[in-house]
């Protein structure tokens, strides 16, 4: 009698790391995660935005506080990103056809996404107006 693999796609689980190991594990699957990120144009375009509000606020001359706020709405933004790119790719892994449930859950992750883009529209705005 044979043993039958982990379907295709699957990996064998890892040795569980502990210590000083573990933080090096944690960042590599934070770099690995930062690279699929990058694959995704929504998120290269946050980027972008990041990019030109940090150059606004040179301009007009934000205070350090200012750039504090900016740069934390920007990584909350981009770990709700990063989040919504996972929520699409299990709903699309566990139900590859078109359900109702699936596209709300996507719905739900891009609606978060664009939350944290309101925020950050709203507060440079604020910013380089004052």
């Amino acid at each position: 009698m044979t043993e039958i693999g982990a379907p295709k796609g699957m990996q064998e689980p890892e040795d569980k790391k502990h210590g000083f190991a573990h933080l090096i594990a944690a960042g590599g699957y934070s770099a690995a995660g930062l690279r699929r990120a990058l694959q995704e144009s929504a998120f290269r375009h946050e980027i972008l935005f990041f990019a030109a509000a940090l150059a606004l606020f040179v301009w007009v001359g934000a205070t350090l506080a200012e750039f504090l706020g900016l740069t934390v709405i920007f990584l909350i933004m981009f770990g709700f990103e990063a989040l919504n790119t996972a929520i699409e790719e299990l709903v699309d892994r566990v139900s590859p056809e078109v359900s109702r449930t699936g596209k709300h859950a996507k719905d739900l992750g891009s609606f978060a996404v664009f939350c944290t883009l309101v925020a950050a529209v709203l507060y440079v705005a604020y910013v380089s107006i004052l």
